[in-house]
Parts: structure tokens; sequence; C-alpha cells
């Protein structure tokens, strides 16, 4: 039995609860003054404060995380995803207090983490890159000569984190001068490095990734693909598996896979991880980035293949066999679909911060959802909007989407606006029921102009939207 801290909240801390408990592990929960009743400490043995308001105060705290963890005997702690899960001197403080990160080795965070560096990585394994400049850019100048030579269009794009932020898309020089500066304080804000590649934009892509999970045996599985193209800002709101632009091109899959698995190989990782990829409509495949931590969308994987993915993450940190014999023995079933349910507008896709004043639903056989939802859960801007992810599977894609949207319906949450209504229109979306859509999907499409947008809140929400953006520098 170990003692594990849960440095995260919402609906993956509780996630991480829930799995830490099966294997007779202790959870322990953090709570902050924001959340003193958050709903991932039902999920948990023990209590712990983490005393502030801010993220600096709290989630972002190194030293006091790591103050926390000693003072409470923790063996091991989980960062779960954003805040500190892919922070390589988070996870060296533990280590050199003797508790244990759960996720990979500090190097490989450092390493794959940073996007200049993991280029470099891939292309000494063998791996396609995007082209673009060999490592960050210093100036605006510099800049727009890396984008002359890589040819335009081209992305200015923020060496570390993710999630859409510090990212701009530029056309010409012009483009390039205008943005350089304003993407850089906005990767500067999000992920206090501002430091900015050039990489050729792709147009109409598809986002396909792969789960991978190593244990530190030396052993390296892939659970195989996912695709994650319909998003907004960059940032996913829809994923599914497997890949319908796959679909049956089983040598495509493979070599993707086999591409991710040599990644993986080539910095000894050993956790859980995603490796992902731009695809072009030729079917030509290159790296983008890998996330070293557990992803969001998870889940749909965990359903394909009947395989936790987080408690084996914990397992593989423990140094416990996970009980794969071998990459064989990893076999995909039916399709999953996963909508991520946002406290957001669903035209405008702005944060709509509120409380929660009820909260039911009524869902069909074969559906999942990881939550943090309560009557009296108040989203404030301080955190993602994100507060559940909704996930169906069916025996064919066809089914998968009907019961999700049944689900959808089946779906009740009052006091807070929400992203539902979107999903509900991408679901009846023709293009996206053949499984025929890219990156350009809310672009071309426009699902969101079907919604009959709230004008009582639009300013509210673009206050809000103004707001944030000031606060990333943007």
């Amino acid at each position: 039995m170990k003692r594990i801290m849960i440095a995260n909240r919402g609906e993956i801390a509780s996630r991480i609860g829930r799995a830490a408990r099966e294997l007779g592990h202790v959870a322990v929960g953090l709570w902050t003054d924001n959340e003193p009743d958050a709903s991932h400490l039902a999920c948990c043995r023990e209590w712990v404060r983490l005393e502030g308001r801010s993220h600096a105060e709290t989630y972002l705290n190194i030293p006091r995380l790591v103050a926390l963890a000693k003072k409470h005997r923790i063996d091991a702690v989980h960062p779960g995803y954003g805040f500190l899960a892919e922070n390589g001197d988070f996870a060296e403080a533990l280590a050199g207090e003797g508790i244990v990160f759960i996720g990979p080795h500090p190097r490989a965070i450092r390493d794959l983490g940073d996007k200049a560096v993991s280029k470099t990585i891939a292309r000494k394994a063998g791996i396609p890159v995007v082209p673009g400049s060999a490592g960050a850019v210093k100036s605006a100048r510099s800049a727009v000569e890396a984008a002359r030579e890589t040819g335009y269009p081209v992305l200015l794009k923020a060496v570390a984190g993710g999630g859409g932020r510090g990212m701009r898309i530029c056309r010409d020089d012009k483009d390039v001068e205008g943005q350089f500066e304003a993407t850089g304080r906005e990767a500067r804000a999000a992920f206090g490095n501002g430091d900015l590649l050039v990489e050729k934009y792709i147009e109409n892509p598809h986002h396909i990734e792969v789960q991978l999970l190593a244990d530190r045996k030396g052993n390296v599985f892939h659970f195989f693909e996912r695709e994650c193209s319909i998003q907004r800002r960059h940032q996913k709101i829809l994923e599914e598996a497997p890949s319908p632009f796959v679909a049956d091109d089983e040598a495509l899959r493979q070599n993707i896979c086999a591409a991710a698995v040599h990644l993986a190989r080539a910095v000894g990782y050993d956790s859980a991880g995603t490796v992902e990829f731009i695809v072009g409509s030729d079917r030509s495949f290159y790296f983008l980035e890998m996330n070293t931590r557990i992803q969001v969308e998870h889940p749909i994987t965990e359903e394909l293949t009947g395989i936790d993915l987080m408690v084996c993450m914990i397992q593989s940190a423990l140094g416990d066999d996970l009980g794969i014999p071998s990459q064989e023995w990893i076999t995909r079933s039916g399709c999953a679909l996963q909508c991520r349910i946002c406290a957001e507008d669903p035209v405008l896709m702005q944060p709509a911060p509120g409380k929660v004043t009820g909260f039911a639903t009524s869902f069909p056989q074969g559906t999942r959802f990881d939550n943090c939802l309560y009557a009296g859960l108040e989203v404030t801007p301080d955190f993602d909007p994100l507060v559940g992810k909704l996930v169906t599977k069916g025996i064919i894609r066809a089914v998968a989407i009907r019961k999700m949207a049944a689900a959808l319906e089946g779906l009740h949450i009052a006091g807070l606006k929400t992203n539902i209504a979107l999903h509900k229109e991408i679901l009846r979306n023709a293009n996206f029921l053949a499984g025929r859509y890219s990156t350009s999907f809310l672009d071309v499409e426009r699902p969101q102009d079907l919604i009959k947008p709230d004008l009582e809140h639009e300013s509210l929400y673009r206050q809000l939207a103004a707001i944030e953006a000031a606060r990333m520098g943007m």
C-alpha cells in the first residue's frame, strides 16, 4: 500500500483517485481555498489543504507541493494533466526527496516538452517532422527568414506547452512581423517561456495521435490511434478512435504507431504518453509533438482496448508489472467517441463562468461520463472550462454516434452555459457522419451557425474573453 498524492483537481483528480483505490493504495486529495468542497475529494481516502487561491500559490507551487508531500509521508505524486504534469523541475524535486513522480523521468519531460529539441530527436530517429526552423527563432527578422525558407503559410508556435496557446498562422512577411511579439507574450504568460518556432502550416490536415505506455523494464506498447481533428483555436473538443481517416489503411496505422514507439524508445520513455502527428490528405504523416502525461482523451482508448491506462501508469511508476505479455496481446474492438463538455458559449466558443444549480443524467447503455459536476460547483475564469468528458462506445462507428447523440440529450446541467448544443450540431453534420473532416471542420462546416445565439449573455462572454486575452498577453 502506497500513499499517493494527487496534485490536481476536477475530473482528472477523481479519475486518479479511483485508480489508486482500485490498486489498494491511499489516495490523498488536495483542496484549496477556491474549492474547499471539490468533488474529487469523494474519491480520496484523505484530504490535505493546499493553502492559497491562485495557481501560483497552489497547483504551480513546487516548494509548497513537495513540502506537503514530505509532511504527509507521501510515497508518490500523480500530477494528472495541466499544471505541473510536464514539469521536469517538479519531477526532479520529488525525486530528491525520495518521492515517486507518476510520469516519465525528468530528462524525457524536458527533451520532449521542448518542441525544438523533440523535433531534433525525431529527425535523428528517422521520423518525418513538419518542415521549419531547426530551433527557436530569436527575433521577428529571423522568423521572417525562416518562414521564407520554409514557404508560406507557416505557424508561429511556442516551443513549450500546448493546448493551442502560443500559436498563430502567418501567410506572409507582414503577418510574421505583426504576430511575433504577441505570440511570444502569449507563450510566456502561459508557459513561462516565450521562445517560438517557425513551422510549415499544412492546410486542412488530420490531427492523429498514438497512445503509448512504457514501463521501467524497457517495454513500450502502443494502443493504436485517435482522431483529434475537430478543434477550435487549436484545442480539441471531440475525439474518436479508431480514426475514420485511417479507417482500413492498416499500413498507415502500423507505420504511424511504429514511429511513435520508436520515438519513445529513443529517449528511454517509461510512462504513459501520447505522440501527436499531422497527417496530410496524401496520407503523409509528420511528427508534431509528444505529450509526456496522460491525455484528456485517454478514455476512448481505454474503451477501445479494455485496458485501464491510469492503473497501468501508476503500476509503471511504482515498478510493478503491467500484466501485458506483448504488443500482439493488445487488441481493439468497436468505436469510441468523446465529447468534451466545457463551460463555454457554444456559438462564440468563449469561456462562460457560472454556477451549477442542478445536474442530472439519463444515459444509454455504453456511456461513460468522467466529470467534476455537482449542484453548487462554481466554474470561475481561474480554471479550465472543461467540466466533463462524455464517452460512448459502439460495435461500429454509427452506433457510437447514435449513443452519443442520446447521451447528449440525457445530460442536464442547470445554471451553467455549456457547449452541449455545439456537439449536437456536429453529430448531425453530414460530413462528420461520413467521417469526412479535418482540422478545418468548424471553419468550413460552421455547425455553430445553426445554434441560436444567447444575445443576453454574448456581451458578457466577449468581455470575459477580452480579459483572458489581455491576461495571456494576446
